[in-house]
């Protein structure tokens, strides 16, 4: 019984040893990302969807940005900040699709959870980013708004809301992967009715 114990444990520990994930490797590679990426899109039926998230804020250029002033258009919200590796891959498809559906009733905002407004304008500069952010550092105003059912647990994570301020889908990491997703995603809630 003792020997049966122990080739359990030494099993055990193979096998705990194999289970280096790939969060554990960027924490041991020592090279400082400070993020978590995620992964996946979630999709929520008109039926099934929460209240609408009502939040503003001031964006990089000193305005004021509101929810509700895009009430009645689809409301795609990006949140990401300038050293995010993946923030910075999905960027450029970020702006294009952003460009694409300016004059089809859909109102793009991202939301800068780490950076100044300097920061933030050479990363629009940078990549062409037409849209403004909401900065969201000091006190993360906007992140409590997402806290509910549905949250920005990675960054980036880009929300699609509907025409009532609904949340109607989430992908969790970066677009560039598949950029149709979004436009599906946005194309999804343009046909919903009013």
């Amino acid at each position: 019984m003792l020997a049966g114990l122990v080739a359990a444990l030494a099993v055990g520990g193979l096998l705990s040893g194999c289970a280096n994930d790939a969060l554990a490797k960027q924490y041991t590679s020592g090279d400082d990302k400070n993020y978590i990426a995620g992964s996946g899109v979630t999709e929520v039926a008109p039926s099934k969807r929460a209240d609408p998230v009502t939040f503003s804020g001031e964006t990089e250029d000193g305005t004021t940005f509101s929810s509700k002033s895009a009430l009645g258009d689809v409301l795609v919200v990006n949140f990401w900040y300038a050293g995010c590796p993946p923030c910075r891959a999905e960027a450029s498809d970020l702006a294009k699709i952003s460009s694409e559906y300016a004059s089809k009733g859909v109102t793009f905002i991202g939301v800068n959870t780490r950076d100044d407004a300097a920061t933030a304008k050479a990363y629009d500069a940078r990549f062409k980013v037409g849209y403004p952010s909401i900065l969201d550092v000091d006190g993360g105003a906007v992140q409590l708004a997402f806290s509910g059912s549905m949250r920005p647990n990675a960054t980036p994570t880009t929300f699609v809301m509907d025409r009532k301020g609904r949340i109607a889908a989430r992908i969790a990491g970066d677009i560039a992967v598949q950029p149709s997703t979004l436009t599906t995603l946005i194309d999804s809630s343009l046909d919903e009715s009013k």
